[in-house]
């Protein structure tokens, strides 16, 4: 976690630098605000990652010296492939397709989303295809 903390606060830092470059240079609101709101959208996860790390014990990643025997082990298990994503997925391009088209829209988008909503509870809890 402690690569991934420095990453990100290092980014963060370096979008904050160019925030008040572009901001004073420009003098233009739009880019140096969408900036403002990376350097933002950086330190919100970086600072998260790097509370952790230091109350957590060190990763064989974190760890510079060590072997690649360190880092092997039982991996889990990885869910099967669904349909149900993909259905959510249209069911939310169909709500959002409502704001502009019309409310008639939200009829199909809401019944997709709520089908891929139970459906995937219901995959999750009977194990899912094999």
């Amino acid at each position: 976690m402690k690569v991934e903390a420095k990453m990100l606060l290092f980014l963060g830092l370096f979008f904050g630098a160019m925030c008040a470059v572009y901001w004073n240079w420009s003098l233009e609101n739009a880019g140096g605000v969408m900036m403002f709101a990376g350097m933002l959208l950086c330190f919100l996860p970086g600072s998260y990652y790097y509370w952790w790390s230091r109350r957590m014990k060190e990763r064989p990643e974190d760890n510079p010296n060590a072997t690649q025997a360190e880092g092997a082990g039982v991996i889990d298990t990885f869910p099967g492939s669904s349909i149900f994503p993909f259905v959510l997925g249209m069911g939310a391009f169909f709500t959002v397709l409502a704001l502009v088209f019309g409310v008639w829209l939200l009829v199909p988008g809401l019944a997709l989303a709520g089908w891929a909503f139970l459906g995937g509870i219901g995959e999750g809890r009977r194990g899912g295809t094999h």
